[in-house]
């Protein structure tokens, strides 16, 4: 076993700064409060220019961080689930095929959040920034989404937490460290991944920007 360095610092920020912006998200919605509602808004910008970054660095970032080195198709996908309990199986460097669908799943639903928050409303006093954009009618039946998507990302944690106990139990992988470190041991001779933090600062920079802008001046 070989130690790889994985983790480029820009997918790492992203990933410890969208668990903190979920966990106060989730909390505040469920808090509620004029006051309270503010960081619930100011959580969901975050997420949003995360998701969107995130979706940028899966086509500009490092190896390991592009969807291409790991979104697989439906066979390779079913053939790592078979093999999945022998403990012998040898590890992926970057995510997995089915880590892979959770990355895609958590980014599906967390998009589909942050956006129908946009144009969500209490029919009392919040109401999203973009929420003049759309009919009272489509303003209800995404703020029906917006309630509703929250225990659907929370299911889909608890399967996550689920998987990251399973490699550490049954497997012997510790899939935690390398997401702080950047490291992982690894018996495959995959390419060095690069370190483009300046990158990746740059790409986050203009999307939250961009983000910016549209929730102050659309």
């Amino acid at each position: 076993m070989k130690r790889h360095f994985v983790w480029d610092l820009p997918t790492r920020v992203f990933h410890w700064t969208l668990v903190v912006l979920v966990g106060v998200s989730f909390t505040t919605g469920l808090m509620g409060g004029f006051n309270i509602m503010d960081y619930h808004m100011l959580s969901g910008y975050g997420i949003l220019s995360l998701v969107i970054f995130r979706i940028l660095w899966g086509v500009i970032g490092n190896d390991q961080a592009r969807f291409s080195s790991f979104v697989k198709g439906p066979k390779t996908t079913i053939a790592y689930a078979k093999q999945l309990l022998k403990k012998h199986q040898q590890p992926s460097t970057g995510h997995n095929p089915l880590g892979a669908l959770s990355v895609l799943a958590m980014l599906a639903v967390l998009l589909i959040q942050a956006v129908s928050g946009l144009f969500a409303n209490d029919d009392i006093l919040l109401e999203g920034p973009l929420v003049h954009l759309v009919s009272d009618r489509t303003s209800s039946q995404l703020t029906s989404i917006h309630e509703t998507v929250p225990w659907i990302i929370a299911g889909l944690v608890i399967l996550h937490l689920a998987a990251l106990a399973y490699h550490v139990m049954i497997r012997g992988e510790n899939l935690l460290l390398p997401m702080l470190t950047g490291w992982r041991q690894s018996a495959r001779a995959d390419k060095k991944a690069s370190n483009p933090w300046f990158r990746g600062l740059l790409a986050f920079g203009v999307v939250a920007l961009g983000v910016y802008a549209l929730v102050n001046y659309v």
